[in-house]
């Protein structure tokens, strides 16, 4: 996120409301995060707030963070990396191996590892299962 500008100041406005998302952004270096349910009025506070070197998160997305974290201490999702989880992401709407690969400018046999380790980290042996976790992390299939 930050590869070409160190000093840029992210904020992420998303539909997603999941904890994960947020989650996952904050750790890819965003200095926010604030979803598409929230009022006008709360982006504007973002963006104000991250001009000024602070972090923000709004108030529904703190909430579920705090709420994730403190019911189910480290989810299943942690346990996958940023590209993991973008392989799962990308392969829970459908997108095939070429494409996964193409998108992300690496070879088809990495993607092929990678979900190998997925499937190993998530503890899954079936695709009706992986989907079915993919969906409890918040992903949204195209089928």
């Amino acid at each position: 996120m930050l590869e070409h500008e160190a000093d840029a100041r992210v904020l992420i406005f998303n539909r997603q409301e999941d904890a994960i998302f947020a989650k996952r952004a904050l750790q890819a270096g965003a200095f926010g995060y604030v979803t598409k349910a929230n009022a006008p009025g709360v982006l504007v506070e973002a963006a104000h707030a991250i001009a000024s070197g602070k972090k923000y998160l709004s108030a529904t997305v703190a909430r579920t963070l705090a709420v994730g974290d403190s019911t189910t201490g480290q989810s299943a999702s942690d346990a996958l990396s940023a590209r993991e989880f973008e392989v799962l992401r990308m392969q829970v709407q459908g997108q095939s191996i070429g494409d996964i690969a193409h998108s992300m400018r690496l070879d088809s046999k990495t993607i092929y590892r990678h979900q190998s380790a997925i499937r190993q980290k998530l503890r899954v042996d079936s695709p009706f299962r992986l989907f079915a976790i993919a969906n409890e992390f918040g992903l949204e299939s195209k089928h």
